[in-house]
Formats: C-alpha cells, structure tokens, sequence
C-alpha cells in the first residue's frame, strides 16, 4: 500500500460519524444508514482500497455469486427443531419452520428478529439462544 493510500485510510479515524457520513457523500454518493462510526469506517476504508487496488478479482466475485442465497443462521438444525432459553425468569421457546422462526404465533425471518422480538432490544440471534460462544 503506499504512503498516501495509507495515509488516506489513517484519517478516517479522526472522522466522528457526520464527517464519515460527509466524505461518503462526497466520493461516493449517499451513505448507508449506518449508526456506528466503526463499521462505516471499515466500509470507507475498503471502498477507498478496492477503488485504488482494484478491489475483488473477477474470480472470486464468480465464486461469491455462484454460492447463491444464505440461509439464515440456525436454519440448519432443521424444521421442527425448538430453540429454549430462560429470559427474564421464563422459558422462551422459538421453532424453525419453513418460513423463519415461530415466537408466539409469529414467524420472524430471522433468528435475530426473533430473538429482538423476545428481548425488546437488538440481539444476535445465534448468540441468545446459545448458538455460539
């Protein structure tokens, strides 16, 4: 990377949001409605990289969109499959249907969705209902 690469990226970090939000716009168009100035950080700062380095090679783009749609994460336990978790002294208790994640009757997209639904607060689905560490 040279200098004035590195040292365009290193700036960033004197950018609170609205000045991340300010050079967005001025190099790039409309900023994403991102809240967190660390992640739209990182997003500048590979934007900035990809358009002086040339950003991914063509093959790994192909393999990128040849993997196809995710599935959302908890998913592979299979449908039917009953995620617990005690929360705020009760058992909460989600089921993974075909269409997402039952809660109460409703079916969340996400396990995240599902599990922000039960906490009243963003969480990490996999996370909440101990997917992972």
């Amino acid at each position: 990377m040279s200098a004035a690469l590195k040292a365009e990226v290193e700036a960033l970090e004197r950018l609170n949001l609205e000045g991340l939000r300010a050079f967005w716009r001025k190099h790039y168009g409309a900023p994403p409605a991102i809240r967190s100035p660390d992640y739209l950080r990182l997003m500048l700062a590979w934007r900035i990289q990809a358009t002086a380095l040339g950003g991914i090679e063509r093959g790994h783009r192909r393999q990128l969109a040849a993997t196809g749609r995710l599935e959302p994460e908890g998913r592979s336990l299979g449908l039917g499959a009953r995620l617990t978790r005690e929360w705020q002294g009760q058992t909460v208790e989600v089921i993974v249907e075909e269409a997402g994640f039952r809660w109460r009757g409703t079916i969340y997209k996400s396990l995240s969705a599902a599990a922000t639904a039960i906490a009243g607060t963003r969480w990490n689905g996999p996370r909440f209902f101990g997917l992972r560490a």
